[in-house]
């Protein structure tokens, strides 16, 4: 099921972040040539970048619009059939970006793109949530990290497939864009004869024959009646309880270190130079005396180095726990921008001074913070008890992407000076981390709870269970 789960939930959106890479020269050709046949005129240089630049937004406007509406949907209908209904629009999405240039209409790459991105603002919440609550407690860690693994997957996939001598050329464009169609069919094929999550079947549904059949199918036959308990407790606390919207869940003081960590987590892993990196990896590789066809055969070499970084890191996650991993990889991150920061500065252009150092911040960013930042924070988000966190999670990290996207003139001001403020960014954050992040590791959603509390009410008495938990909720 974690296989299942992961080729149509983030290796789709890992996918669709690098693709769009690969594609940029031949779309913005596609552009230029359908404008002319139109209007019997050549497009304005900055009227092409800046229909170009809506093409790449709209992947991050839709993914906040699919992040808003995924806590509604995943709670009302559950995972399972989010992901479906995801699936569906997936392959909706990806006729439009397919067969645009056939249509000679580029206005359905925008369409298809949207599409996309409402999807991933889904698949995002649907299937993080999804493995964490197929997980049972000793291996939630490691099925919560497959994630990750699938969105590095992802972005490798795209940088194999987009590599000039398969699908990245002037004819086989569509074929690329449109190739992650494949992945959502053969969820919508085999998800079916996989359960819903056990504590979706208990808590919304209230059929504990059900959860305990899905149980057994997703554990195999053994005693779990712990994690039945478990289950049930939370079940009792949202008990006559009061729904809350997503004001009141900001208002609410019981969760407030909750919610700030996330923000910071989430804040942090898009503003922590990984994305720098990866747009300024060929001027740096050039800069080293690679030609640009060597350049993206070492580009996908880093795509690599985060893959395997990823598999390695769901191996010893447990033995050294959430913490250690955020904490020690924003310092060690931050130290390699200052020396990638030097070299560029200094002129040094041996291949060790600027490859070696990208590709170890491609790693260290794939076994620390890229695998916990957002979809590893099991202890923070608490299940059904902060629902509504996890449907603001992505929204905040689109609306830093699409900020990014927005302001890349900053980048080409600033140039490699840029890893400067990302580094400082790295470091305040490793020290916030370590203050005040509870470690996650072997400990139930109860145990990280009264460790928030602990931050949450300080000095005063601290109530044995939190008096709002969301049962269902509404749009705020």
């Amino acid at each position: 099921m974690i296989v299942v789960l992961g080729i149509g939930g983030t290796h789709l959106s890992g996918f669709q972040m690098s693709v769009i890479n690969y594609t940029s020269p031949y779309i913005q050709k596609f552009i230029n040539e359908t404008w002319l046949e139109r209007y019997g005129s050549a497009l304005p240089q900055e009227t092409l970048m800046l229909l170009w630049s809506f093409i790449v937004s709209m992947y991050c406007i839709g993914g906040m619009v699919g992040c808003l509406c995924s806590g509604y949907l995943t709670a009302t209908f559950g995972k399972k059939k989010c992901l479906l209904f995801n699936d569906v629009v997936l392959i909706v999405a990806v006729l439009h970006t397919g067969f645009s240039r056939r249509a000679k209409a580029f206005e359905m790459i925008l369409v298809g793109r949207f599409l996309e991105g409402i999807a991933a603002g889904i698949h995002m919440n649907a299937h993080v949530q999804y493995a964490g609550e197929i997980s049972p407690k000793k291996l939630r860690g490691f099925i919560n990290v497959t994630s990750t693994v699938f969105l590095a997957l992802g972005k490798t996939v795209a940088r194999i497939l987009g590599l000039r001598e398969l699908l990245g050329s002037q004819a086989l464009w569509p074929v690329l864009m449109a190739s992650c169609g494949l992945p959502a069919l053969v969820q919508l094929l085999t998800l079916p004869f996989f359960p819903e999550s056990p504590p979706y079947l208990l808590m919304h549904k209230g059929d504990q024959e059900g959860c305990k059949k899905a149980i057994r199918q997703l554990w195999g036959e053994g005693q779990h009646q712990a994690e039945i308990d478990d289950i049930m407790k939370e079940k009792a606390a949202m008990k006559n309880t009061k729904i809350l919207s997503v004001l009141e869940l900001v208002k609410e003081p019981a969760f407030r270190w909750q919610l700030y960590m996330i923000i910071i987590l989430t804040a942090t892993i898009q503003l922590c130079g990984i994305n720098a990196i990866y747009l300024y990896t060929f001027e740096v590789l050039q800069a080293a005396g690679f030609d640009e066809r060597m350049a993206s055969y070492m580009t996908l070499s880093i795509g690599l180095s985060e893959l395997v970084a990823a598999v390695v890191c769901s191996s010893i996650i447990e033995r050294l726990g959430r913490k250690v991993l955020l904490r020690g990889g924003y310092w060690i991150m931050a130290s390699l921008l200052a020396a990638i920061t030097v070299t560029l500065t200094l002129q040094v252009r041996k291949f060790c001074s600027h490859l070696v150092l990208i590709v170890l911040f491609s790693i260290v960013f794939a076994v620390g913070p890229g695998k916990f930042s957002i979809k590893g924070n099991e202890g923070i988000e608490s299940g059904e008890l902060i629902s509504r966190v996890t449907e603001i999670l992505p929204f905040i990290d689109m609306l830093i992407l699409l900020s990014f996207s927005l302001c890349s003139f900053l980048q080409e001001r600033l140039k490699h000076f840029c890893f400067l403020i990302f580094m400082v960014v790295l470091f305040t954050s490793g020290m916030i981390i370590h203050l005040f992040l509870p470690e996650t590791k072997g400990k139930s959603i109860m145990e990280i709870t009264e460790e928030f509390n602990k931050l949450n009410f300080k000095s005063k008495s601290i109530p044995a269970t939190s008096n709002h938990v969301i049962e269902d909720y509404t749009f705020c």
